[in-house]
């Protein structure tokens, strides 16, 4: 049996070659079309010399491209790497190196940054250029004179001519479960890493392999498009992410590999979503956390009878914490839908979930309470598994199937991946959890960006938790500053609802005191314009930092 991800889509192809698989604005492709675009696109990648193993870089906001690019590497056994969009030429740089990127399809809005950068990468040899969002209708940027210059310099090729002069037919080589896949992540306090998973490994920890319910693991590797076929209303889910971020690939090729369709945005507009979700009759919408959460709520409570979202059941989302409070906000507006709150990283799959239901708004740490997925325990400091119920705190951990470690990065792979004390290999990312009497986990915070203040562990996710519930804070991140008396005291970054009228330390203080200990509360608030963020939602925890350093309000 082969987990392998390209055989995998081609057996969707086969079982529902004509279902529609991929809607990005006005863009519209069947199955059957993503398959010969990517056969094509595998076939002109090959002919300038990539082959199994190479690294190609995908440099784009979404489009139906971005997911072509990505099925033609697999096609090929080569490894498609994700690339931050937001990155400058430094950051660029250093991901195009470490990556050891031989070929790149980007926007074409992406060119001057990438011509600035591509020279000082010696084995960066082939561009081919994607349209991308134009950034206005009369499509401006492919006619900006840095750009046409940039595109020259690199010698891009235009996506629609590698396409045109290019094979379609589906005729490579047998594949394995020993591909790489590799995703870059950029976490909250350091540079990118890139994770490398197996194919057969990543499958089974985020494409689907495990069932999210059941947890029961697929029987074969023909299961889920004999599912497809046999399904005569398929589900459509739309992902709000960039597909530069694993939960926006893995929300596409898990639904794929069913026959599913997938809806995007070309960029992250909270009405653009609404209206997507109305427009294609959606029944599922991906989202990491606040960051999109609070936009996309207060877009539909300016007008509730706006949108008809009759067809939206379920809200879900990963990779970054949800509020209760926002949570509810969506129940009351969206009461027919379910919301699913899952935990999971890049390193370690989904390791749990919880429906919640309206008006379970306590949260007992820094992120929810799930019931935990297959292979997933927590590990105390001797890394053995905690006892439910002892109120230990440890580290969430996946055995099973986990990826090999970071690319190029031993002293990172042997700190994050362990043998335990059973023998068993787990990876162990770094978030801090306790094991409730009935088993299930709750996630308390990262480990990285932990306050240490008298000795008591603070984690500022359950901070920010608290902030978020007061009316005038719109966004926050918490972070730790130097304290002579107790080593270290919570400072809170804010970005107010309402600039005109921001909330005071002292408002703050009294509000905070009603939901967390009095240790935990901040002592410092800085407020700014805007909280800065990954494209993904993450806490810009570097940011902050610095922030926090200076004058004290």
């Amino acid at each position: 049996m082969a987990y392998n991800i390209a055989d995998l889509f081609e057996r969707t192809v086969d079982a529902v070659p004509d279902r529609l698989a991929l809607v990005v604005g006005d863009d519209r492709l069947s199955f059957a079309e993503v398959e010969e675009r990517a056969n094509r696109l595998a076939h002109h990648l090959a002919d300038h010399g990539v082959g199994v193993g190479d690294h190609v870089g995908i440099h784009g906001q979404n489009s139906t491209e971005w997911m072509v690019a990505m099925i033609a590497a697999f096609k090929l056994r080569a490894v498609p790497i994700n690339i931050n969009f937001r990155y400058v030429e430094d950051e660029l740089a250093y991901l195009f190196d470490n990556a050891d990127l031989v070929a790149l399809v980007h926007d074409v809005a992406f060119a001057p940054r990438v011509a600035a950068v591509a020279p000082r990468i010696g084995r960066l040899r082939h561009f081919v250029a994607m349209p991308g969002p134009p950034d206005d209708e009369s499509g401006a940027v492919a006619s900006d004179p840095d750009v046409v210059d940039a595109l020259g310099r690199l010698g891009s090729v235009p996506i629609a001519d590698a396409l045109a002069s290019a094979s379609p037919e589906r005729d490579f080589g047998e594949r394995s479960d020993d591909d790489r896949y590799v995703l870059y992540t950029g976490g909250t306090t350091g540079m990118p890493k890139g994770v490398v998973w197996r194919h057969e490994d990543v499958f089974f920890a985020l494409g689907g392999g495990i069932d999210a319910y059941t947890q029961e693991r697929v029987a074969s590797d023909t299961q889920l498009a004999e599912k497809a076929l046999a399904t005569e209303n398929p589900m459509v889910t739309l992902s709000a992410p960039p597909l530069m971020h694993g939960a926006a690939q893995w929300s596409t090729l898990r639904f794929w590999f069913e026959g599913g369709t997938v809806v995007f945005v070309p960029r992250f507009s909270p009405h653009a979503v609404w209206a997507a979700i109305e427009r294609e009759g959606v029944n599922t919408v991906m989202i990491t956390g606040d960051a999109m959460a609070r936009p996309l709520i207060e877009a539909l409570e300016e007008d509730p009878a706006r949108y008809d979202l009759s067809s939206l059941f379920v809200v879900s989302s990963s990779a970054a914490v949800f509020s209760p409070t926002v949570k509810d906000r969506y129940l009351e507006l969206i009461p027919n839908a379910l919301i699913i709150d899952s935990i999971g990283s890049s390193e370690g799959g989904m390791n749990g979930m919880i429906a919640v239901q309206k008006g379970e708004t306590a949260m007992k740490g820094g992120g929810p309470t799930v019931t935990p997925s297959r292979d997933a325990v927590v590990l105390d400091a001797d890394l053995v598994p905690v006892e439910p119920g002892s109120g230990t705190i440890g580290r969430v951990a996946r055995g099973g199937n986990i990826p090999l470690g970071y690319y190029k990065d031993e002293r990172k792979t042997a700190e994050t991946f362990v043998v335990a004390a059973d023998g068993e290999r787990y990876v162990v990312p770094g978030d801090f959890a306790t094991v409730e009497a009935d088993g299930s986990i709750t996630l308390l915070g990262r480990g990285s960006v932990c306050i240490n203040s008298g000795g008591e562990k603070i984690f500022p996710e359950e901070v920010e938790a608290a902030l978020k519930a007061h009316p005038e804070v719109y966004d926050v991140v918490v972070v730790g500053v130097p304290d002579e008396r107790w080593g270290s005291r919570v400072a809170a970054v804010v970005q107010p609802r309402h600039h005109e009228s921001p909330p005071s330390l002292d408002e703050l203080d009294g509000h905070c005191r009603t939901r967390i200990a009095g240790y935990k509360v901040p002592r410092q608030l800085h407020l700014v314009e805007e909280i800065v963020r990954s494209p993904a939602g993450k806490p810009d925890y570097r940011w902050a930092q610095q922030i926090a350093a200076g004058t004290d309000n």
